[in-house]
């Protein structure tokens, strides 16, 4: 297991949750909610910087079938973007792309399973939705001994 913090994005059309992992890459937590837009990229390329993070986990829709469709090219675009700007600040942050199917819905039922409703549940869906990506290529690197997902 590499050592390190990474930080996760569940990217969406008005918000973008945000989570990291502690160092040893155990526990992934909620860190903030980023609202999409003119500023976003560079919130979150001040949140990597500032949680020293060597990896940006990103959550990326697919099908059931595992395709990919006009929300996959806008996070592409976005992954790509985020990249551009990291790269100005660190040559070492690594983005990877990882499957995100059903992630927004275990995020919703976890968070109804634990009282939250309306619009508090809403408040922090994407931030829960960020934790359930990168708790998962946490698991799964633990589990193979490799990275999650595809290297941007």
């Amino acid at each position: 297991m590499r050592r390190g913090v990474r930080v996760a994005l569940d990217v969406g059309d008005a918000r973008i949750g945000v989570a990291s992992s502690d160092p040893h890459g155990i526990l992934a937590t909620p860190v903030e909610t980023v609202k999409a837009g003119a500023g976003a990229l560079e919130r979150i390329a001040g949140l990597v910087a500032e949680l020293e993070a060597f990896e940006v986990v990103i959550g990326l829709p697919r099908s059931l079938s595992g395709g990919e469709g006009p929300a996959a090219v806008k996070i592409r675009t976005t992954a790509a973007q985020l990249d551009e700007l990291l790269r100005k600040v660190s040559s070492t942050v690594e983005l990877r792309l990882v499957d995100e199917r059903f992630t927004t819905v275990t995020a919703e039922r976890m968070l109804r399973e634990r009282g939250k409703k309306g619009s508090k549940r809403r408040a922090v869906v994407d931030q829960a939705a960020a934790v359930v990506i990168l708790q998962h290529a946490l698991d799964f690197e633990r589990e193979t001994g490799n990275p999650p997902g595809r290297p941007l």
